[in-house]
């Protein structure tokens, strides 16, 4: 390639020269800028253009979790590009997020708020990112640090707790059954709300007493419950339901499937007859901790992470990942839990085998002995 003549007084016929020697090298002709430049650049869009494609595009519990947010942030910035706001202005946003949070009994100060305003922004310009519309590193949010999530309040209930929430259960409401057939399944699984109420009769294994649960994340797993739970899924289905495997299997006396008012109006009564279930706003995820916690007493943590249907084992120490939970043994756990036998409960396999191969070894050791003996 011819050198440019880079010894030019002028500093711009030096920049020309070089900016010819380059196109001449990439093969490149003007004639193909000028074509190139004509191409229209796609606009980034605003909010209000934006934000419906992004709800069409996250799985349903997202959308629960952030088009409230959404919605604020429509209002407040629907004209505005994606591209526009700074920072700072996500985190004025954020702040007037807590203080406009609606006061409950349990509220934390408005944190929860601003914290979810903040992870609903980054939502949207993680999909404007992944769309080509913002680069990598053109996502304000992302430099917005969400505020420390505070400890939860929850913790395991004593036994004397539940056997109150299950008395006030059975002797209030119009559907005792159903209620009583919805707290022992959160008891026995420490499965979530949606983990309950997604269900259906084909997620059922009779055979081995499994339930297949649907939670949060999009992820399955098969939990153990008891024969006693089982046979009171199935008869409860056969009972109100409509005889499609894929369909919801709690359901109210008159076919109709269950959903969140139920769980609303189950606590809501608990919460009238026990002041102290109202003084700490008790929900069914405290069932869930009183049975992850009383496995993890019991039998340890990896069995409760499994129990628990926790995948990410990031904060666990590196050994949990040669020692993950079976599903035998978290079926041990819940036998000690409910005092009935599970088929897929088996005993310690590895003591079971080596004392019979040390038994064996024995055996065979004295027989050796015996027979090499002087008689």
């Amino acid at each position: 390639m011819n050198q440019p003549d880079t010894d030019s007084t002028d500093p711009n016929e030096a920049n020309i020269a070089l900016v010819n020697a380059l196109m001449a090298q990439l093969n490149v002709t003007r004639d193909q800028l000028d074509r190139a430049g004509m191409t229209p650049i796609r606009p980034v869009p605003t909010f209000t253009e934006y934000i419906p494609q992004v709800r069409a595009a996250v799985t349903a519990g997202t959308l629960r979790a952030y088009d409230t947010y959404w919605q604020r942030i429509s209002t407040h910035w629907g004209d505005r590009r994606l591209n526009e706001p700074t920072p700072t202005e996500i985190k004025e946003l954020a702040q007037l997020a807590r203080q406009n949070a609606i006061t409950r009994r349990n509220s934390r100060g408005g944190g929860s708020a601003a914290e979810h305003l903040i992870a609903a922004l980054r939502c949207i310009y993680q999909h404007a990112i992944n769309d080509r519309l913002l680069g990598a590193n053109d996502n304000p949010a992302a430099r917005v640090r969400k505020p420390r999530r505070q400890p939860s309040l929850r913790e395991a209930l004593p036994e004397r707790a539940i056997a109150d929430i299950v008395k006030v259960t059975s002797e209030t409401g119009n559907d005792p059954e159903l209620d009583l057939l919805i707290l022992r399944l959160h008891l026995e699984t420490a499965c979530r709300q949606g983990g309950a109420l997604h269900a259906h009769r084909h997620d059922l294994d009779t055979d081995q007493c499994l339930i297949r649960l649907h939670e949060k994340g999009q992820t399955q797993r098969w939990q153990p419950i008891s024969p006693t739970l089982t046979r009171a899924l199935v008869a409860h289905f056969d009972t109100r339901g409509d005889g499609n495997p894929a369909s919801q299997i709690l359901r109210y006396r008159n076919g109709r499937p269950v959903g969140k008012r139920r769980y609303d109006n189950i606590w809501k009564r608990i919460r009238t007859h026990l002041r102290w279930a109202d003084t700490h706003q008790i929900s069914a995820h405290w069932l869930r901790h009183t049975t992850l916690t009383w496995v993890e007493r019991h039998f340890g943590q990896s069995i409760a992470q499994r129990y628990a249907g926790h995948t990410d084992s990031s904060r666990q120490a590196t050994i949990s990942v040669y020692t993950k939970a079976t599903q035998a043994e978290v079926a041990q756990a819940l036998s000690a839990l409910t005092g009935e036998t599970h088929p897929l409960a088996t005993a310690e396999h590895m003591t079971a085998l080596l004392t019979a191969r040390f038994l064996q070894t024995a055996h065979d050791g004295a027989t050796t002995s015996a027979e090499a003996s002087p008689r």
